[in-house]
C-alpha cells in the first residue's frame, strides 16, 4: 500500500475512532496500555519512545483535544496517526473494509 493510500486509511480510521471515543472512554485506557506495551517492546528505539511520550501527553488532555489532534489534516496530524495508540479499538472487519475500499479506490484512480 502506497504512502498516500496509507495516509488516507489512517485518517479514515482516526475519524472512526473520533466518532466513537466520546461514548467509549475505555478506549483511552486501551491506548495507554498499547503505549506501555510498545514502549517495553521498543525500548531501544529512541524515536519511537519520543512518539509514545508525545501520545501520552496528548492522552492526558480533554477528549475534544485528542479528537482534534487525531483528525487534523496537517503534517503533525499525519505524523501522529502513523503511530496511533488506538490500534485494536475498531473491529477487525471494519478496519479491513476501510483498507480494502481505499485500496480499490486508489487502484481505480490510477
Amino acid at each position: 500500500m502506497g504512502h498516500e493510500v496509507q495516509d488516507q486509511v489512517s485518517l479514515e480510521l482516526a475519524r472512526r475512532v473520533v466518532a466513537g471515543l466520546p461514548q467509549h472512554p475505555e478506549w483511552l485506557e486501551l491506548a495507554r496500555a498499547n503505549l506501555e506495551r510498545w514502549s517495553r517492546q521498543n525500548k531501544n528505539a529512541p524515536s519511537l519512545l519520543r512518539c509514545y511520550a508525545e501520545w501520552r501527553e496528548l492522552l492526558a488532555r480533554p477528549v475534544a483535544e485528542i479528537c482534534a489532534a487525531l483528525i487534523a489534516e496537517t503534517e503533525e496530524g499525519q505524523r501522529l496517526r502513523q503511530n496511533s495508540p488506538f490500534a485494536g479499538v475498531l473491529p477487525p472487519d471494519e478496519v479491513w473494509e476501510i483498507k480494502s475500499r481505499l485500496r480499490r479506490h486508489a487502484t481505480a484512480a490510477a
